[in-house]
């Protein structure tokens, strides 16, 4: 899942300067499970905002929406009534949410409540950890389902670098090494040859095709 924080209160305060009707658009999907931009921390936020204005004497409208997603267009049309009402938008999803939306209603401005992190899972209660990267080219099946690209501090491709010791990174003694795990989940899986095989350098610059990656589904396009 996507995992992102709340923007500091004061910058969202600053980004929503002169606006009296505001429209905050929560989202029911992965930052509702990292507890960042669900229907709770939007009325949280609304009530903040609603105090904070008026210490500051400036009374404002907020209502808040929440949709189930907002990387799906389907879903825009339920708040269009609300959006024509409102002066501004700011949208509790991430980065693409917040995009999507603000393609979706350009008449509007949109702004975003949150800070987008990373690709991740729920480690324990209130603690997410990266996973992934996104690289478009997957070589997990290589390194017994750990990535390398995001849990090797140097995102090497071909085994530890010199300053790995007692299966921590030199970056912190917080953080595993990853080629360390590696080694360990292969050899526990019997496949250690699979470190004698070589993954040649990635030209990260080509995997991105000089702009935003797209899926295409033929057998579902219309």
């Amino acid at each position: 899942m996507i995992v992102a924080q709340q923007k500091p209160i004061e910058e969202i305060i600053s980004s929503l300067e002169g606006y009296k009707n505001i429209l905050i658009a929560a989202c029911g999907t992965c930052v509702t499970v990292c507890m960042a931009g669900g229907e709770k921390e939007a009325m949280e936020l609304a009530a903040l905002l609603e105090v904070k204005n008026k210490e500051n004497n400036r009374p404002v409208n907020i209502k808040v929406v929440t949709l189930k997603r907002q990387c799906d267009m389907e879903f825009f049309d339920d708040i269009a009534d609300d959006v024509n009402n409102a002066q501004v938008i700011l949208s509790m999803a991430c980065g693409a949410g917040v995009q999507f939306i603000a393609e979706r209603f350009s008449h509007k401005p949109v702004l975003p409540g949150l800070n987008t992190q990373f690709m991740g899972v729920t480690r324990d209660v209130g603690v997410w950890t990266e996973m992934c990267q996104g690289c478009g080219d997957c070589i997990l099946e290589k390194t017994g389902g750990i990535c390398p690209v995001t849990r090797c501090s140097k995102s090497n491709f071909n085994g530890p670098c010199g300053g790995s010791a007692g299966g921590k990174c030199e970056i912190s003694p917080d953080i595993d090494c990853g080629w360390q795990l590696i080694y360990d989940r292969l050899k526990t899986l019997g496949r250690l040859d699979k470190l004698y095989e070589i993954t040649e350098v990635r030209d990260w610059r080509s995997s991105r095709d000089g702009g935003p990656r797209k899926v295409e589904k033929k057998d579902m396009m219309l």
